[in-house]
C-alpha cells in the first residue's frame, strides 16, 4: 500500500491503475455479501440462455476494484469518496483481468476535493467508465494518518 498523497501533491493529469483476474471465488464472494444472488453471475445452465452465453461477473465486482485504486493508490489512504457515475459497456467473465484506472481530470482546492476519471478495461476494451468525486486529505491530515499508522 502507498502512503497515498495530499491534496497539495495532486495535479490533473495524474493517473493510477490496479490489475485483477476475476476468479469463481470472487463471483461467490461478491454474492455472498452483496446477497446479489442473480442467477446471470451463479448459475451456468441460466446463463447460457442469456445474451452472454455464459456466467459473468457482478458489474459491481469489477467498478469496485476502483475503490481500491482510490483508496491505496491515488489519492490514497485518507481518501473519502463522496460520489461515482458508472456505465457498463460490457460484460466481464470469469478468468478476465480487469483493469481500473483513474485519473485526476480537476481539483477544487478550496473543499480539497478531486474528480477523477475512472475505468476498467478487459484487454484494452472498456468495460465500465464514469467519474468519481472524492475529498483528499490535505498535507497535514496526511501526516496525521501517517502518524497513526
Amino acid at each position: 500500500m502507498s502512503d497515498g498523497m495530499s491534496f497539495e501533491e495532486l495535479s490533473v493529469g495524474q493517473s493510477a491503475s490496479f490489475g485483477k483476474t476475476v476468479t469463481e471465488a470472487d463471483i461467490v464472494l461478491f454474492a455472498a455479501v452483496t446477497g446479489d444472488t442473480n442467477p446471470m453471475h451463479l448459475n451456468a445452465d441460466y446463463a447460457r440462455g442469456t445474451i452472454f452465453g455464459e456466467r459473468i461477473a457482478h458489474g459491481m465486482l469489477a467498478a469496485g476494484l476502483i475503490t481500491k485504486v482510490l483508496g491505496t493508490q491515488l489519492p490514497g489512504p485518507g481518501t473519502i469518496y463522496l460520489s461515482q457515475s458508472l456505465q457498463f459497456r460490457a460484460p466481464v467473465r470469469i478468468g478476465q483481468t480487469v483493469t481500473a484506472t483513474v485519473e485526476v481530470v480537476a481539483l477544487q482546492a478550496e473543499k480539497r476535493r478531486a474528480t477523477l476519471s475512472t475505468r476498467c478495461t478487459v484487454a484494452g476494451k472498456v468495460v465500465m467508465e464514469g467519474e468519481a468525486l472524492v475529498s483528499v486529505p490535505s498535507r497535514a491530515q496526511r501526516a496525521a494518518i501517517a502518524a497513526r499508522a
